[in-house]
């Protein structure tokens, strides 16, 4: 369970950097005027939520990856040994967006929610999800050890002597 986690969480960050270049594109493009995750932390930080307070882009960072790699934890747990297809990262990284965007984040009057926000950063937010969970897939399916099919593996060669096979084979 605990490898799981960890190999969630590691796959959780490489898919947390994919989408944080998209995002990043996004503003650049001039879609979005801020960083969700900076606006997040500026709220949850003393003092007034829409003012802007120190060291909230670096804690908007970490926090973003700290959120990307404890939700790949959650996914690895919950796909467990089954190497999962890329749509079912998607559809697992569209929740979060969904939950959050549209539930806690608005809840607590930090952003507008998805179906009032900014078309621009709708769509950059929306897409950066799609990257996310696709991220999150190929990256969980290249560091897991591939399961196993059909009959177990045979045991090493110095087992096999023990074996009645093994035995019947060298009294020949």
């Amino acid at each position: 369970m605990i490898a799981r986690m960890a190999r969630g969480a590691l796959a959780g960050t490489v898919a947390t950097a994919a989408m944080s270049g998209l995002m990043l594109a996004g503003a650049r493009a001039g879609l979005m005027r801020e960083q969700p995750p900076k606006r997040v932390v500026r709220a949850l930080l003393p003092g007034h939520r829409h003012r802007p307070k120190p060291g909230e882009r670096g804690l908007g960072t970490l926090a973003h990856f700290a959120f990307g790699a404890a939700s790949g934890a959650l996914f690895g747990l919950l796909v467990g040994d089954r190497r999962p297809r890329v749509p079912i990262g998607v559809a697992y990284a569209l929740a979060i967006w969904v939950s959050g965007y549209q539930g806690w984040i608005p809840e607590l009057k930090i952003m507008p929610p998805i179906s009032r926000d900014l078309p621009g950063r709708r769509a950059v937010m929306g897409a950066a999800h799609v990257v996310y969970g696709t991220a999150l897939v190929l990256a969980l399916n290249r560091i897991s050890p591939e399961p196993r099919r059909g009959l177990p593996p045979s045991p090493p060669p110095s087992d096999r002597a023990l074996t009645p096979a093994g035995a019947a084979g060298r009294a020949r």
